[in-house]
């Protein structure tokens, strides 16, 4: 599990976790999350599950810092995860 926090406008690196399944769930902010081609804007107290193999990334579209917890399945690995340039 890890805490992340990204600040006002601030996005992850879109990315893939090969073969783990991932889930954020939303402490702080309001955050945009993109999975392949689909989007869904996301608040407090909410969770989205990212299966693996799954293009995605997530961005703070609120005025505040956006702080979530990284929960991935089977746990992550460096080997698994594939930074998107698309």
């Amino acid at each position: 599990m890890a805490h992340a926090i990204l600040g006002p406008e601030e996005s992850s690196h879109p990315h893939r976790i090969k073969s783990a399944g991932e889930i954020y769930f939303i402490l702080e902010g309001k955050g945009l999350m993109h999975i392949d081609n689909q989007q869904a804007l996301l608040e407090p107290g909410q969770l989205v599950y990212i299966p693996p193999g799954s293009m995605q990334f997530i961005k703070n579209v609120s005025s505040s810092e956006l702080k979530f917890l990284c929960m991935v399945s089977p746990p992550w690995r460096k080997e698994d995860d594939e930074i998107c340039l698309e």
